[in-house]
């Protein structure tokens, strides 16, 4: 064969590659909605930055019919690109061929993949879309699973790992991106489980369908699995991109910094009538978060799960920083499993890659109740305990009115580590609320007291000298709990004055006695 001809067979493979399935796979996966593997590529990349590895690749399976079934590439289109200018490695799995399935090969791609991607310190991206393990290469495809579970924790708090499930992704393949550091999901054509329909019904008798068992609905709202969710394809990789421009390529580098417009002295007096006069009365969180940080820099993840914690990520000044606070909208902003799930986790991330923290406090308390015992409250709030105390970022805290008890200190307090401590003169810190208080301190001089009007001036007396002398934010900032007590419209410019001194922070723990890892409680 000369020169010319073995040129035309590289160009034909290369046409033959791009074809994925075939024609025919492809138009059902655009009638579906949803785009290849190689579109989501060239949609989320810069334009002409992607570079495929391994075009060429096919598998070796033999029997039931598969070694008639041969694609380049196998299932899965693999390389390194640039979004928003900066590296990333990719993996998207086809869809059109053999319903993208996981074999042995696929899996070396993958691997192959991380594994770079993991020695150059880039993001890695995930595109699933995939029927699961290739059932015909038996334990060879389960082998590739294990092996790509082992990259993901070898990667994890090194490099960002982001899946998007943009098809369906069930069995074992739900464990890696469960091992990731954000989940997105795609309204309608993705969905995500252990066990699908036919075996629930087998097992349980119910009758549940594909979307209804775990869905982008499902994942975002119930089971917490989804952080993100975009309407379609498109949508949902738009949300990559806007991910990836907060957090850095890696564990060694600081956040991208983006010059704002937005003046780092503002004060803005609609803070100091934000909150109700009302202590009981709710408010929405966001509205303080939105007026702080620089303006539109707030992203928030999981807006639809746990509601009564509010995390995500913003800028101060240009600089990257992880939000978490207490919503008083929902459940009065109190803890319970979900939320502090959901608390520790983004904290555990802000710390791995070298996020600053800022933590808005108005907290009521942990849930009291059964479900919340019987389901294990107390050792899913110890793991906001365990997250702040080990986190070494710059720790930035505004107690804004309700700081009680257990969840007062979970919440970035000085006693877990946090650098800068404020309160507006509205914060009431204390061991329990007045009314609560003032309930076990004078239970016999209450109970004495037989007439009601005489029985309510004594008690409204007593809970102002509680207040007055116990839940006041001078108490603790007297003891030096917290550094200053501020007026509201002062917060961006106290935090930012905070952030850039704070910002150079290095806390090297030295472990003693020397031990491999602490014990999360989970």
């Amino acid at each position: 064969m000369g020169k010319e001809d073995l040129y035309k067979l590289l160009l034909s493979k290369r046409e033959e590659a791009m074809l994925g399935g075939g024609k025919e796979a492809i138009d059902k996966q655009h009638k579906e909605g949803k785009m290849t593997a190689r579109e989501r590529i060239e949609y989320l990349m810069d334009p002409g930055s992607f570079t495929e590895i391994d075009m060429f690749v096919t598998h070796r399976a033999t029997g039931f019919g598969i070694e008639k079934r041969i694609g380049l590439g196998d299932g899965v289109v693999a390389g390194f690109g640039k979004v928003g200018g900066r590296p990333i490695f990719i993996a998207a799995q086809d869809f059109t061929f053999l319903g993208g399935s996981l074999g042995e090969k696929q899996a070396e791609k993958i691997v192959k993949t991380m594994r770079t991607a993991l020695s150059v310190g880039a993001p890695m991206i995930f595109l699933n879309d995939s029927g699961g393990a290739r059932i015909q290469e038996g334990v060879d495809s389960l082998k590739g699973y294990g092996d790509i579970f082992y990259m993901n924790v070898m990667s994890s708090g090194v490099i960002p790992q982001i899946a998007a499930i943009m098809g369906p992704c069930a069995g074992g393949a739900v464990y890696s991106p469960a091992l990731m550091d954000f989940i997105l999901m795609t309204q309608r054509t993705s969905y995500m489980f252990i066990t699908g329909p036919r075996v629930v019904k087998a097992a349980l008798g119910e009758e549940v369908d594909e979307l209804s068992l775990g869905g982008a609905e499902v994942h975002s709202t119930k089971s917490g699995i989804a952080s993100l969710v975009g309407k379609d394809d498109k949508e949902t990789l738009d949300l990559i991109r806007r991910l990836l421009s907060y957090i850095p390529s890696n564990n060694t580098e600081e956040p991208p910094y983006v010059k704002t417009d937005d003046p780092v002295e503002r004060a803005d007096p609609e803070l100091d009538s934000i909150l109700p006069d009302d202590p009981d009365k709710p408010y929405d969180v966001k509205e303080v978060i939105t007026r702080v940080v620089d303006a539109g820099s707030f992203f928030e993840i999981f807006p639809h799960w746990a509601q009564n914690a509010v995390v995500g990520f913003a800028r101060l000044g240009g600089r990257v920083v992880g939000i978490i606070a207490n919503q008083p909208n929902y459940m009065a902003g109190s803890l319970d499993i979900d939320s502090s799930d959901k608390i520790a986790r983004f904290v555990r991330f802000l710390d791995s890659f070298n996020i600053p923290i800022i933590t808005f406090v108005d907290v009521p308390g942990f849930m009291p109740g059964t479900a919340q015992e019987h389901g294990g409250i107390i050792r899913h709030g110890a793991k906001i305990l365990f997250a702040y105390s080990e986190a070494t970022v710059p720790k930035l805290t505004v107690i804004l009115r309700k700081a009680y008890g257990g969840a007062y200190i979970a919440m970035s307090s000085r006693h877990l580590g946090a650098d800068y401590v404020v309160s507006w003169p509205t914060a009431e810190i204390a061991v329990m609320g007045p009314a609560g208080a003032v309930e076990i301190l004078y239970r016999k001089e209450i109970s004495a007291i037989t007439d009601p009007e005489e029985r309510k001036k004594f008690v409204e007396k007593v809970t102002e000298e509680y207040k007055e002398k116990l839940a006041t934010p001078y108490m603790a900032a007297a003891r030096g709990y917290i550094d200053d007590v501020i007026l509201p419209r002062e917060t961006r410019n106290k935090l930012f004055k905070a952030l850039e001194i704070i910002s150079t922070k290095r806390e090297i723990r030295i472990r003693t006695p020397p031990k491999k890892h602490a014990n999360m409680p989970v």
